[in-house]
């Protein structure tokens, strides 16, 4: 056989250089597929970020069936985990006899007077014994769904701050122990419930077998109505409603020990127990709960956009008139 003529070395070199540049621009498909699918994950991921960071600045209102579902799965673990802590008798009296002494020490140790003073006005007290047991409830509901109607951006972080004071007081209940004043052994105290026959605490009468007689430290009598009174403090807009807010919590610091159902250390506790849950709701989402915006911004952008009617009627043109 011959050496290979010119027009065979040609055919040849250009068959080499289309298998070459076929090569090359293979590979630099190759070479440019991951970085067109790291370009479009790291799209979605900014997209994500994005939305996790207009959500934290702007929370949107939740749907009402899954906020109810919500409330009433939270309230009801509550009850089973607060009621479900082993009742150490002897660690809660011996806790409750530290507290009160500790307020003696202090000089704040005036619950007993206060209990017997107001025990002497038969109306006053029995009032105050259905205070205890019905607007701790009543008012906190009514607070979360005056927030979601007329609030609904500020809604989710006030719930926030709600469900971590009361997560915190569950650690409380637990580690804590703590008999109420009108349960402890020599402390002379009046349970006002039983002494006029009403029912204003779950841990008199015929509920205390299945409540915990002990779940004192902190209150949530005070974390919650203090809770409700600054909502309606900052957010009311009469002013007579933004006082009665305020008077709220003090209302019930008046109840709880009067009644002789907590210490002044509990409500201490209940108050720590509420500022940690503002400074999450803060950390979470980079803005204190009362000064987020009234309406969550996908709210806003998404309502139509409403002209005078005279706008939408065709004009007439001055050849016509």
């Amino acid at each position: 056989m011959g050496e290979p003529t010119e027009i065979q070395r040609g055919d040849a070199a250009r068959a080499d250089a289309a298998h070459d540049g076929g090569s090359e621009a293979a590979r630099a498909s190759t070479a440019r597929q991951p970085e067109g699918a790291t370009r479009a994950a790291q799209s979605r991921t900014a997209a994500l970020r994005n939305r996790v960071r207009d959500q934290r600045r702007s929370p949107a209102r939740p749907r009402i069936w899954f906020e109810l579902a919500l409330i009433g799965i939270s309230y009801w673990l509550y009850s089973i985990v607060r009621n479900a802590v082993p009742e150490q008798e002897a660690v809660a009296q011996r806790n409750a006899r530290w507290i009160w002494d500790l307020e003696h020490h202090l000089g704040i140790a005036v619950e007993h007077s206060i209990n017997h003073a107001v025990d002497s006005v038969g109306w006053l007290i029995t009032g105050m014994n259905y205070y205890y047991a019905t607007l701790h409830f009543i008012v906190t509901i009514g607070v979360l769904v005056w927030l979601y109607r007329s609030h609904p951006g500020r809604y989710v972080a006030a719930r926030t701050v709600l469900f971590v004071t009361t997560g915190i007081a569950l650690v409380g209940f637990y580690f804590f122990p703590l008999a109420p004043p009108r349960l402890m052994t020599g402390g002379g105290f009046i349970d006002t419930v039983q002494a006029h026959h009403t029912w204003g605490s779950f841990a008199s009468g015929p509920a205390a077998h299945v409540s915990n007689l002990y779940a004192a430290m902190p209150s949530m009598h005070i974390g919650w109505s203090m809770w409700c009174g600054l909502a309606i403090f900052f957010l009311a807009r009469r002013t007579w409603v933004r006082v009665l807010g305020l008077m709220y919590p003090l209302a019930t610091l008046t109840v709880i020990i009067s009644t002789a159902n907590h210490f002044w250390m509990d409500a201490v506790g209940g108050e720590i127990c509420l500022t940690v849950g503002f400074l999450t709701a803060r950390w979470l989402y980079h803005e204190w709960v009362y000064k987020l915006p009234q309406v969550p911004a996908r709210e806003t952008t998404d309502r139509p956009v409403t002209v005078p009617e005279q706008w939408s009627e065709p004009t007439v043109s001055s050849a016509r008139r």
